[in-house]
């Protein structure tokens, strides 16, 4: 403990984690959603022959590509500090991440980079149908990517596939398909792709609607950016919220703690011939852990979690006193396995509220971006405020999300194998994790104001930026041949 900050080790640690990965995850989803939808555009180009779709696919391939450069050098932050802070958990999980990294690193990401470089550097060097697949293997890709990632962060949350090597002190895996077929993964992944069928289409919702304000010549190009995006974010919204139920639902077998904190559910409700209500708002004593105050529904939470007027949940508790039974003894010491009920609590509201939000916008967006519309959006800057102010609406959402999963599997960071305390790295210094800790904020700090200057350039630039192409036709064959020079000698 520092007696002059009063943080520990493991909470400088654990804040470095969070700091790291809530960035890094700021621009995953939007480099996955952004691809879809260029994707889509240049498809619309391919199919229809119609030059604005192409103008649209290189002014929004621009942004994509900041984004994807910027969520590199997160992610190599992000996996430089598991090394230097969570050693102990490296060594532990290695046998089990390393394959899965492997391949998203040697095959995933190999691939992606591959084919968004033939795609940025080969619209005039193939066809229109081979450029097309550059795109879409780059958007396939990154999902590809994800599922990876996610198939090791399923893994925390719901070990399978290994054995413990006692002599070693480490898990060793022994079914690699198990991996992939964790059910834990087939709910996260679904979930976290329709996520971000959510964060692309509303940056470009909310750029296009700031760029209507400057860019009044070009209406048409950013109305069909609009409806294109606003149509995309309909189908993540509907895909959000079947996934999202069907994940909660699943956890309340997995992590009834996590479930109960979310719910702010402290004693046992319900039966099998009763309703239970659900906490719109409500108040959790930290230390004591009671709910001093709630506002409720009635029967809700029965139809949220159970689909059925009727339904039982057990509270923190009673899960508490059954952690402590099942796993005291084994682990040999006396833990802590409250998790951090308000913070779960609203963290799972601010979500669901998000998703809401969102997809109403994506309706009214819809709606006055049709082809039939008589709508001029230029007139109405209270509502290209509102789009525009959107833009960064989702990211809340994606934060909550991850403060619930991450947040709510304390005091584990693989759940029921491995401890938080035992997984930090044992030889690094208090004075070098918070330097560390200043150093990534400050670069964190850097990183998102450039892409967020950058963005603010492309969208000044506008369109137009995207139509100053060279005319290869003038540029003779030879650069030495003498139709290269002018008369005066000088070089055209």
């Amino acid at each position: 403990m520092d007696l002059i900050t009063g943080l520990t080790m493991l909470d400088l640690s654990r804040f470095q984690f969070a700091m790291t990965t809530i960035f890094h995850f700021f621009f995953v989803p939007l480099s996955i959603g952004l691809g879809i939808i260029v994707a889509i555009m240049e498809t619309l180009y391919v199919i229809k022959g119609d030059d604005t779709y192409k103008r649209m696919t290189k002014f929004w391939g621009r942004i994509f590509l900041l984004s994807f450069a910027v969520g590199v050098v997160t992610g190599i932050i992000q996996e430089f500090q598991f090394g230097m802070n969570w050693s102990r958990y490296s060594r532990y999980v290695g046998d089990i991440f390393g394959p899965a990294l492997a391949v998203e690193a040697l095959v995933a990401f190999f691939c992606e980079s591959t084919f968004l470089g033939l795609w940025s550097f080969g619209w005039d060097r193939f066809k229109k149908g081979v450029h097309l697949m550059f795109i879409w293997l780059t958007a396939i890709g990154s999902a590809f990517s994800a599922l990876w990632i996610l198939a090791a962060n399923s893994f925390m949350q719901n070990p399978v596939g290994f054995k413990i090597d006692h002599k070693f002190g480490r898990a060793v895996l022994v079914d690699f398909p198990a991996l992939l077929t964790n059910h834990q993964l087939w709910l996260e992944f679904p979930h976290v792709l329709f996520g971000t069928l959510l964060i692309g289409p509303f940056v470009v919702i909310g750029v296009s609607a700031f760029s209507l304000m400057r860019h009044k010549n070009e209406v048409t190009f950013f109305k069909k950016s609009i409806h294109i995006a606003s149509f995309i974010a309909l189908i993540g919204t509907l895909g959000i919220l079947v996934t999202g139920d069907s994940h909660a639902y699943k956890i309340q077998e997995d992590q009834p703690m996590k479930f109960a904190a979310m719910e702010g559910i402290r004693e046992d409700v319900g039966g099998k011939d009763k309703q239970q209500p659900w906490s719109v708002v409500s108040y959790t004593n930290p230390k004591t852990h009671d709910v001093e105050w709630s506002i409720d529904v009635p029967y809700m939470l029965s139809i949220l979690a159970h689909h059925k007027l009727t339904g039982y949940n057990q509270g923190t508790e009673t899960i508490n006193k059954e952690l402590h039974e099942k796993y005291d003894k084994k682990f040999g010491k006396d833990m802590n396995y409250y998790v951090p009920e308000n913070t779960l609590f609203y963290a799972f509201r601010i979500m669901s509220a998000v998703a809401g939000v969102l997809g109403l916008l994506a309706a009214i967006a819809w709606w006055f971006t049709r082809e039939k519309s008589n709508y001029d959006l230029t007139k109405y800057r209270w509502i290209l405020w509102i789009f525009g102010l959107s833009t960064f609406i989702p990211f809340f959402g994606t934060t909550a999300g991850w403060l619930v999963t991450e947040l709510g599997r304390y005091p584990w960071v693989v759940y029921g194998v491995l401890t938080i305390a035992d997984a930090v790295s044992p030889n690094v210094s208090f004075a070098s994790l918070f330097i560390s800790n200043i150093v990534y904020f400050l670069t964190f700090t850097a990183l998102g104001g450039v892409m967020i200057y950058l963005t603010r350039r492309v969208m000044i630039q506008g369109p137009a930026s995207v139509d100053e192409e060279v005319d290869e036709e003038q540029i003779p064959a030879d650069p030495f041949s003498a139709d290269a020079f002018d008369e005066k000698g000088g070089n055209n």
